[in-house]
């Protein structure tokens, strides 16, 4: 059998194109519905959703903040956890009192006594007051104090465990000397946080190395 194209190319254009046109219009349709769906589905978790969400954890919030309410004492208690906290931070800073009088023994000659002490650990100073038995001792104190330093457990290197050592005042009679010495400490040899090792120079001979040393601290007067 014979078949014959009785339509002529430019009818075949005309057809193919419209299909073509067909085909892009209903895909086009069908971008657009699923562009819509997902909008909708857009608005609905934004505007339905996400209020529900925050409407239930506001509901959440309302009920345990409630619940808190209700505890006794809940600012007491919320004060003593903040506190236990803190301690141990505090711990850590706190400053080591007890070492002062044995490092007063250490660093003091077995001819000078303390008649007053006053220690300020905030600002990291000390004023010793007392008497020694001759004028030379005290000068000898103060280059004690200069030239002491010390030494960290975890740390080999030495350091100056005074500084600004100044004999602010300085009297003497025919028996003894009367003396008065200001100085700053190093806050590091009462830290809680390693031991320490004072290294005295060896100038004259403290307490520490005495057999039997006269009383470190005296009444003034005595």
């Amino acid at each position: 059998m014979i078949q014959f194209n009785l339509l002529p190319d430019i009818k075949i254009q005309y057809l193919k194109a419209k299909r073509q046109k067909r085909l892009v219009v209903v895909t086009s349709v069908l971008a657009s519905a699923a562009a819509l769906t997902v909008f909708i589905l857009l608005l609905s978790t934004v505007f339905i959703l996400q209020k529900k969400n925050l409407s239930d954890l506001d509901k959440d919030i309302k009920s345990n903040s409630s619940k808190l309410q209700s505890v006794k004492d809940l600012n007491k208690i919320l004060t003593v956890q903040n506190q236990l906290k803190a301690l141990p931070g505090l711990h850590d800073n706190k400053v080591v009192a007890s070492r002062l009088l044995d490092y007063l023994t250490q660093v003091t000659p077995s001819d000078a006594s303390i008649s007053k002490l006053t220690v300020d650990y905030s600002d990291n100073s000390m004023v010793i007051s007392g008497t020694a038995g001759v004028a030379s001792i005290v000068n000898t104190y103060a280059d004690t104090l200069k030239f002491t330093k010390y030494q960290l457990k975890s740390d080999s290197s030495q350091k100056n465990a005074f500084s600004d050592v100044v004999l602010r005042s300085f009297t003497r009679d025919t028996k003894s000397a009367t003396y008065e010495i200001a100085l700053t400490f190093d806050p590091a040899i009462f830290s809680n946080n390693d031991d320490v090792t004072l290294v005295v120079p060896n100038i004259i001979s403290t307490r520490s190395e005495v057999d039997k040393p006269t009383d470190l601290f005296q009444k003034a007067g005595q």
